[in-house]
């Protein structure tokens, strides 16, 4: 048995704002849905970026099965190759984007990164080469 990893699926509460902080702030190209269809998808290149509403999904699986987890520990994080960090960082500071860390070269890594939540409070992080060869 082959699998094959063909989206990755956010269950959020606030799917309206969600989804056009998605589709306006970041710009994904919408695939499937809405802001108003309770379900998208985003393309974003090999792999779908896709919308759901939590609510929704609590209604397929119960939350009995479900660990303790404390509340502000981050369990994901979203990460997005850009041509420029600071252009993207600048655009989402004009939009008032909920911004975690400013644009910073991360030599260690070979990348400067920056990081901000979507308005469901998930945490993304943004990236581009430094172009260091190891």
């Amino acid at each position: 048995m082959r699998l094959q990893l063909t989206h990755l699926r956010l269950l959020v509460s606030n799917y309206k704002d969600t989804f056009l902080f998605y589709r306006d702030v970041l710009q994904l190209d919408v695939d499937w849905g809405d802001q108003n269809s309770g379900y998208a998808e985003f393309s974003t290149g090999y792999i779908k970026l896709a919308l759901f509403p939590k609510d929704l999904m609590d209604q397929v699986i119960t939350r009995s099965d479900q660990p303790s987890a404390f509340s502000g520990q981050n369990q994901a994080s979203l990460i997005f190759a850009v041509d420029n960090v600071d252009e993207v960082y600048q655009r989402l500071k004009d939009y008032h984007a909920l911004l975690v860390t400013q644009p910073v070269d991360r030599p260690e890594w070979g990348i400067r990164t920056a990081h901000f939540r979507d308005p469901d409070g998930n945490l993304i992080e943004i990236y581009t080469n430094l172009g260091i060869v190891s």
